[in-house]
């Protein structure tokens, strides 16, 4: 595969970066997963703007964004014939290397814009609560960030429960979000999303979604996930996926609320290829 590595294209061969890069090191970087159907990246605009969202509350300089889209649409273009009909482009910004321990250095940013093939997620999923929490209150809540072993912790245990997400409250003990999703819990015929304020990451499928249709946002406690008439995640690999077991407990998957919903996302997103 063909890699964007600072400044151009690089065979993944030959994309490397220093053992002193902070993005390794200690975690300090931003990352954003963008889905590409047929060879068009969704949502760009909105991606590249949380990207910058999340750099400056690291308090990285900015990143370049125009470099950032020619590196997209390159890195696609250079594999257009292996990624077949789905594919991701991750884009990865780090502060790039820095002498040992948590004081930056002077030296540029790192950029990373890779590629990738993408099979699609099952029709329905199964979802597992875990007993670690978000931490709302915390300097990095709501970024999107490289630090990411809470995450994969979190991902492990539900994996091993049979699950293929982990669902993670916050420290109010309310429904945060997913290791990798947003969370949608249907009660009533309302589907109701956590606030951002409950830690949350601001998920770019999440904000189409209730831009788009009569979703809403609103403390979701976990017996509500627990009571749920429906459940389904949102992310930008996912697009809406739901959720036929919460905790072992079934569901109909999809409800019809969800299915209303999946069908107007559905719909909008024909409409143009960067909303």
């Amino acid at each position: 595969m063909t890699v964007w590595l600072n400044s151009g294209l690089v065979d993944d061969a030959h994309a490397v970066v220093s053992v002193f890069d902070r993005g390794l090191t200690v975690g300090d970087g931003v990352f954003e997963t963008l889905k590409v159907v047929a060879g068009q990246p969704f949502a760009v605009t909105r991606h590249l703007r949380r990207l910058s969202d999340s750099a400056r509350g690291l308090g990285l300089d900015a990143p370049d964004l125009d470099l950032i889209r020619k590196a997209i649409s390159e890195v696609v273009a250079a594999d257009a014939e292996s990624l077949g009909p789905l594919a991701r482009v991750r884009i990865t910004y780090t502060a790039g290397p820095s002498p040992l321990g948590s004081s930056r250095g002077d030296g540029p940013p790192t950029l990373i814009v890779a590629v990738s093939p993408s099979a699609p997620w099952p029709a329905t999923t199964a979802i597992a609560t875990v007993p670690w929490r978000r931490n709302e209150h915390s300097a990095v809540a709501g970024l999107k960030t490289t630090a990411y072993a809470d995450n994969v912790v979190a991902l492990a245990r539900a994996k091993q429960l049979g699950a293929s997400e982990a669902i993670l409250a916050n420290t109010a003990g309310d429904v945060c979000e997913g290791t990798g999703s947003n969370i949608f819990v249907v009660r009533d015929g309302v589907a109701t999303t956590p606030p951002l304020s409950s830690g949350a990451l601001p998920g770019i499928t999440r904000e189409l979604v209730l831009e788009w249709t009569a979703a809403t946002e609103g403390v979701v406690s976990m017996a509500d996930l627990g009571n749920a008439d429906e459940v389904f995640l949102t992310s930008s690999t996912r697009d809406l996926h739901p959720v036929h077991s919460v905790d072992g407990r079934t569901l109909v998957a999809p409800g019809p609320v969800t299915a209303s919903i999946a069908a107007a996302f559905e719909l909008r997103s024909r409409e143009g290829i960067d909303p």
